[in-house]
């Protein structure tokens, strides 16, 4: 509902139980020159705002939100993201669809890194000058925090925190490593199955508790969710066993195409959220 429509449905509520703009800001904890704004219809309160006044009100949400219209089984399930405005759901839209792509770069690139990282580790020579080697390593670098970046914005919307945190620390861990990396070209180097055996346990650990996080959007965003979570836990919990963290990294392959459409399609649905509060 538009405003000034939701502000004179607001005041006719309040009006009902008998209550001044005084007394329902003691029971929802929101200043009264924020009702009387409401109640004149000078803004549209978030969502969160909406809820907590209407709760004080003894009012369901949904009937304000289907009066008047139809409103589809979609939207009810998009009004569970925790996206407020028009502006919110506009840079979301942009950068989740940053993150899918970057996703698409950093796997694409990665069959090239694999070739180059090869050589240098396992034939003792490169395949590339030095430089092409470090741009290489900081493009995939850069790719990587930005598709991981999706799922940080995706645990934002969904408030799914163990999403957030784990992403974080794929991000950090990811910058540890290739900066490693980069530095081994001029330093002395750790042992390499030291280096592979850390990156295989820190990386498996992590995983895990990724895919539990994103087990959890599956109310959300469906069975996707769920098949990414399973192949996320299985490919992690291969490469923690170290002995067949081989089978853990051919499952790598699978398990990012799987991220990046389900990043898609939360971008999806973040866009449709912001053509349904445009409509309002």
């Amino acid at each position: 509902m538009k405003q000034p429509e939701l502000g004179q449905k607001i005041s006719e509520l309040r009006k009902s139980k008998g209550l001044t703009q005084e007394e329902l800001v003691e029971q929802c904890n929101i200043s009264v020159r924020t009702i009387q704004r409401i109640e004149a219809g000078e803004v549209t309160p978030r969502s969160y705002t909406i809820k907590t006044i209407l709760s004080a009100l003894d009012y369901d949400l949904e009937e304000i939100q289907t009066q008047g219209t139809k409103v589809s089984q979609e939207f009810k399930k998009l009004f569970l993201l925790e996206v407020d405005d028009t502006k919110e759901a506009s840079f979301l839209t942009k950068q989740l669809t940053l993150a899918w792509v970057s996703g698409i770069v950093y796997f694409v690139l990665g069959f090239a890194e694999f070739a180059v990282e090869y050589y240098r580790y396992f034939e003792d020579r490169m395949i590339t000058s030095q430089w092409v080697y470090i741009t290489l390593k900081l493009i995939m670098l850069a790719s990587i925090i930005l598709f991981t970046r999706g799922f940080v914005l995706t645990g934002k919307i969904f408030k799914n925190y163990l999403l957030r945190i784990t992403s974080f620390i794929f991000i950090i861990i990811g910058v540890l490593f290739y900066t490693y990396d980069i530095l081994s070209l001029y330093v002395a180097e750790f042992d390499l199955e030291i280096v592979l055996g850390a990156e295989a346990v820190t990386y498996g650990v992590i995983g895990i508790l990724f895919g539990i996080s994103v087990l959890r959007l599956k109310e959300r965003i469906g069975n996707l969710a769920t098949i990414t979570g399973v192949f996320e836990i299985i490919t992690y919990a291969f490469m923690v066993t170290i002995i067949l963290a081989i089978v853990g990294f051919v499952l790598l392959t699978p398990t990012i195409i799987l991220e990046i459409i389900l990043l898609y399609k939360v971008a999806q649905m973040v866009k449709a959220k912001q053509k349904e509060i445009e409509q309002q």
